[in-house]
Formats: structure tokens, C-alpha cells, sequence
């Protein structure tokens, strides 16, 4: 005899019920950390540090997680995690040169929602809305003037783009923060995505695993699986922000087959030691999963010259990293260029030289070595 515990509707009764309890978590999350410049009155700072930081986040939004609050050491003025989430009044200083669109998001925008940069991948912004606003994010000048959240109507000229345009191959989920909306909106974006026969990987960039990790449940992850090859790629800035939480969001992810990639900003006073990239890049593989995939360097984002680092220092960190981590745990650093330039690689050359076939090449032990090329006719 079936026991009623095995039977279907008992089955389904359970799915919903640990659904409904995946769904209280993480919105629990939320409602108990930063949602408003007003909740920074409850935080451990000064007045005068409340004052500012208020003043700072009336200029750009402000939402922090309870579980990535939880893992600021107040105690710390330095503390890493206070640097990316609580807002600072050196952000309301400008420096000559900063911009309001550093990568020229909208230069390149056919329709709205959607930037066409290269030619065999887009961007599709879902929502303008995030589950954590960072501090130093090159697009927080439209996160806060746009702020506007996903409808299907929103995006329909973006679709009928990428449905017309062939040589798309990917297409990427940003904004904003696309694993932020739920379920049933993640679903209908893929399931648009996946009937565009040329489309042939799903990309999705999110700091949810990082900030709100109760967010990547099962039925997320159900939502995204499909006909298309899915890489999610996350934004671990710093060591301490790798946990046990942030350790089951990853295993979740991989399990539901998804390939894991992390990119990374170089943040003056955050992760500028070689320590501290050392420790994030190898865990990030080793313990997550992770491949580090990028190091940017800081865009040009207005209020963010207290976080930039030279890229002279970037090349010293990379070499360092190079040294010290197996291939497989090193990112490449980039510099988002301007005006739609693109990403490109900036790390240290190690090409000292050449004549003809003959090239000097300084090994990782800074030795120059002569390589002579060997080619057939």
C-alpha cells in the first residue's frame, strides 16, 4: 500500500511548502538589512558618519542584505565590506574626467533595454533594480535615475532585436541585478531567449550569490534551465565575503549545470594586496567552483577616484598573482575602455623584443630568454 507521504499531491505539497520557505528567507533578508537611506540610522556609526553616509545615499540608492551587513566588522573603519556598501561622502566628490556612462551603455543602445557593443553578443538590462547597490558600480548613475523593474511589454523591442539580428550568439542578463526578480520572470525571459533559434548561450552577471545567497534556490535555478548553455557570472570582490552561504548559492548553481565564472574590480583600500586577491582567487576556484574570469580595473564612474588604483599597481598585483596561483586561479585584468572600446587586456607584457624571428621574453622568474620561432613554409 503507497504510504499518503509518497503519494503525488503529498509530494507536491511539499515542494510548495519548502518553495514558500525559500521565497520567506530571502525576502526576510532583505526586509531585515539597509532598505532605505533612513534604515542607516540604525547602524553602529557616528553621527557624524551617519550624516554623511546619509548624504551620500540621498545622491545613490542604497540597499544592503541582512546577510552581507552581518558581515561588516564595525569595529573596522577599513573593514572591506563596509567600503563596497555603505555610502561615503567622498563619492559626492568628482574628479575632472570621471563620466556618467564610462563604457557607453546608451552610445550603443538600438532599442531600449539593450546594448549592441560586439557583434556576436548583447546586453538585455530585465530591471534597473538591485538586490545590493554598490558603492563604486559604473552604472549607478542609471541605476538611480532609471530605477524602473521588469515588465514583459518593457522588453519586447529588445526581443524583436536579437529575433532580427543573426549573428547574436549570447545574450547577457545585467542591469541592475537580474537574479533580483523572481522566478516566474526569470522563466519568461529565458523561455523568450531560447526560442530565437541563433541564441545559443545565456549569460547572467549578479552579485546575488555574493549578497543574497538565500536567493539561489532550486526553483531559480529550474527557471533557467532550458535549450541554452547558462553561465552565470558572479562578483566576488574580496575573501571575506566567501561563506558558508555564498559556498551552497555556488554548489546550487553548479549542480543545476551552469558554468561559474566571477569577475572582479580592483578597489582601492579593498582588495589592493596580493594577499588579498591571492586568497579570493585560489577560494574562489578551489572551495566554489569559481574560475576567476576578470579583474577590472576601476571605470571611470563618478565619485570613485578614492577607489582607483593606477593601473601601474594592477600590473604589479596581476605579475605577483601570476607567480603565486595556478593558471586556472588567474583572472585577466582589463580596462573597460571608454566611448565603447571595449574590454582589453592590460596586464604586464613580458615581450622585451624582437628581431625577425628571434624574441626576448622575460620568463616569470625575470629572466629574458631569447625565443626563436620554428615555423614551417
Amino acid at each position: 500500500m503507497t504510504s499518503e507521504l509518497n503519494t503525488p499531491d503529498a509530494v507536491d505539497h511539499e515542494r510548495d511548502a519548502a518553495w514558500q520557505n525559500d521565497i520567506r528567507q530571502w525576502q526576510d533578508d532583505v526586509r531585515q538589512g539597509v532598505r532605505h537611506v533612513r534604515d542607516l540610522a540604525a547602524l553602529p556609526l557616528s553621527p557624524a558618519e551617519r550624516a554623511a553616509a546619509q548624504a551620500a545615499a540621498a545622491r545613490h540608492k542604497v540597499r544592503i542584505p541582512k546577510t552581507y551587513l552581518d558581515l561588516i566588522d564595525w569595529n573596522d573603519p577599513a573593514d572591506p565590506i563596509r567600503a563596497q556598501v555603505i555610502p561615503s561622502p567622498r563619492e559626492l566628490v568628482e574628479a575632472e574626467g570621471e563620466l556618467d556612462d564610462p563604457i557607453a551603455d546608451d552610445e550603443f543602445s538600438p532599442v531600449p533595454r539593450l546594448t549592441h557593443r560586439h557583434a556576436d553578443r548583447v546586453l538585455l538590462f530585465p530591471t534597473y533594480q538591485c538586490a545590493v547597490y554598490c558603492r563604486f558600480c559604473f552604472r549607478k548613475e542609471t541605476l538611480t535615475s532609471i530605477g524602473r523593474g521588469y515588465s514583459q511589454g518593457a522588453l519586447e523591442p529588445a526581443f524583436a532585436y536579437i529575433a532580427a539580428h543573426p549573428e547574436i550568439r549570447e545574450v547577457i542578463l545585467t542591469g541592475g541585478d537580474p537574479l533580483s526578480l523572481p522566478d516566474k520572470a526569470l522563466a519568461e525571459i529565458r523561455t523568450r531567449i531560447e526560442a530565437i533559434a541563433h541564441v545559443r548561450l545565456l549569460r547572467i552577471h549578479t552579485r546575488v550569490p555574493v549578497a543574497l545567497p538565500s536567493r539561489i534556490t532550486a526553483g531559480l535555478v529550474r527557471s533557467l534551465q532550458g535549450r541554452l548553455m547558462v553561465s552565470v557570472v558572479t562578483h566576488f570582490n574580496h575573501p571575506r565575503e566567501i561563506t558558508d552561504a555564498t559556498e551552497q548559492a555556488c554548489r546550487t548553481l553548479r549542480q543545476g549545470g551552469f558554468v561559474l565564472l566571477n569577475q572582479s574590480v580592483l578597489l582601492k583600500g579593498v582588495n589592493d594586496t596580493v594577499e588579498a586577491l591571492e586568497e579570493l582567487c585560489r577560494e574562489l576556484m578551489y572551495r566554489l567552483g569559481v574560475k576567476p574570469y576578470y579583474l577590472h580595473h576601476g571605470d571611470l564612474a563618478r565619485g570613485m577616484a578614492h577607489r582607483r588604483t593606477t593601473i601601474a599597481e594592477g600590473q604589479a598585483l596581476v605579475a605577483a598573482l601570476r607567480q603565486r596561483l595556478s593558471g586556472i586561479c588567474n583572472p585577466v585584468y582589463v580596462l573597460d575602455l571608454p566611448d565603447g572600446g571595449g574590454k582589453v587586456p592590460i596586464g604586464p607584457c613580458h615581450v622585451e623584443g624582437r628581431d625577425g624571428e628571434s624574441w626576448r621574453i622575460r620568463g616569470q622568474d625575470g629572466a629574458v630568454r631569447v625565443y626563436a620561432e620554428v615555423v614551417g613554409e
